[in-house]
């Protein structure tokens, strides 16, 4: 499949894998402040943003994705990094082409299996009545019903697209996505271990990562180190300047 993205910058390649429901419009601030050091690929993964639609939706498949991705643009030896759902993509991609991989950034997810709470947002996207839309307000106010955080609100809301015919459309692929849902919490797919460096980045306000995940995360990724922000568990949203000096600090010293 070929993967949309956007590119800024110069110098050596980093890759940005987005999380569930998001987009590589969610890493514009972080990219253009990337880009005086690296060149940043902020990819769209299947079924969200601006790239293709397909009834597959799983690891494995977005795996492939990636590497289809580095082998068009001849990349040989980037950093990926990746957001929780992305963060697990990045890490079974470095597990089953540790090659291809020079570093491993992982934001706000653990290599575990996690019961999701996604289910509850994806349910009132596909509740809202895209039909009777007047404006985004319109859909605001809907989606308030269902989902009291502002900003929650406004990272879903960032979906809503409008259609040639003046109504409005997802842009996500929310009935693969709803349907599918289940494959995105589920474990590590690949055994065996991913040695070069790597930084996991959490949230001090986010149960994503976890005291008792250290040992699971040292285990696979022995090379691994963690830092915490005070955030929750969009940590490059909530503090950009301040993940992309942590991010940059880590990179020039490993």
């Amino acid at each position: 499949m070929k993967l949309f993205s956007r590119e800024y910058g110069d110098g050596a390649p980093l890759i940005i894998l987005h999380g569930l429901l998001g987009s590589s419009d969610n890493w514009l601030t972080q990219g253009k402040l990337l880009s005086p050091q690296f060149k940043i690929y902020a990819i769209d993964q299947r079924n969200h943003g601006q790239s293709p639609h397909d009834d597959a939706f799983d690891y494995q498949s977005m795996v492939t994705d990636l590497l289809e991705f580095l082998d068009a643009n001849d990349l040989r030896d980037p950093v990926l990094i990746g957001h929780s759902m992305g963060g697990k993509t990045v890490m079974n991609f470095a597990l089953q082409h540790p090659d291809r991989v020079n570093k491993l950034v992982v934001v706000d997810i653990a290599p575990r299996a996690y019961n999701l709470e996604h289910y509850a947002l994806v349910n009132a996207m596909a509740e809202l009545p895209l039909s009777e839309l007047k404006s985004r307000n319109d859909a605001d106010t809907l989606l308030a019903a269902k989902v009291a955080e502002p900003d929650v609100r406004q990272f879903l809301l960032k979906n809503l697209q409008r259609t040639a015919e003046g109504g409005f459309s997802w842009k996500v692929n929310l009935p693969v996505i709803r349907e599918k849902l289940s494959n995105v919490g589920i474990d590590l797919l690949t055994s065996g271990t991913f040695d070069k460096p790597t930084l996991f980045i959490k949230g001090a306000r986010s149960q994503y990562i976890k005291d008792t995940d250290w040992e699971r995360i040292k285990t696979r990724f022995p090379a691994a180190s963690l830092e915490t922000l005070e955030t929750g568990h969009w940590v490059q949203a909530e503090k950009p300047q301040e993940f992309v000096d942590l991010l940059v600090n880590w990179l020039q010293t490993h």
